[in-house]
């Protein structure tokens, strides 16, 4: 990796997403070295029929889970802006995961150690998988151009909160019935 790398982070447009997972392949095959969708770091959920939501770390600018680590095994990548976690440290506590305001980070099934998108070192294979099949749901954007008055926090929702946001805003009041 470069040391004149520009931090990134992955937009997003959930109205795209078609549920096709090629960012969690993606993204398992990269980290895992095979599809393994329980140990991607951005998952696909499906709470309303037809609203299939990506979810993954926002890269929040305070960062809540960071300083919620009694060990300090979370960091970040000042190269990609990504928050990274330091196996060897990471005690499994969970504090991170309860911090995060999307209850993004995960116990890893196999380690047990707390599991964040990495950014893939500011290359994200999600962001390529998606874009490569058309559908524009998740993007990389060079955040040390865009927008600075954009809070990344906005995009910390559970799964559950976008979903019913996405229904809202799709099928009106008709949503109260699919929620």
């Amino acid at each position: 990796m470069s040391s004149t790398q520009k931090p990134v982070w992955i937009a997003r447009d959930y109205v795209n997403c078609s549920g096709c997972r090629r960012c969690e392949v993606a993204c398992s095959i990269k980290h895992e070295g095979k599809i393994w969708p329980a140990a991607s770091r951005v998952r696909v959920f499906m709470l309303v029929p037809t609203l299939e939501v990506p979810h993954l770390c926002a890269q929040c600018e305070d960062a809540p889970c960071i300083p919620s680590c009694p060990v300090n095994a979370l960091s970040w990548n000042t190269n990609t802006g990504a928050i990274t976690v330091d196996d060897e440290a990471c005690t499994s506590c969970g504090n991170c995961l309860n911090a995060c305001p999307g209850k993004v980070p995960f116990l890893h099934p196999v380690t047990n150690k707390a599991t964040i998108c990495d950014l893939c070192e500011g290359d994200p294979e999600c962001a390529k998988a998606c874009e490569e099949g058309g559908y524009r749901t998740l993007w990389v954007v060079d955040r040390s151009t865009s927008n600075t008055s954009v809070s990344y926090r906005l995009y910390a929702k559970t799964p559950d909160k976008v979903t019913s946001d996405l229904a809202y805003r799709l099928y009106g009041d008709t949503a109260k019935e699919l929620i």
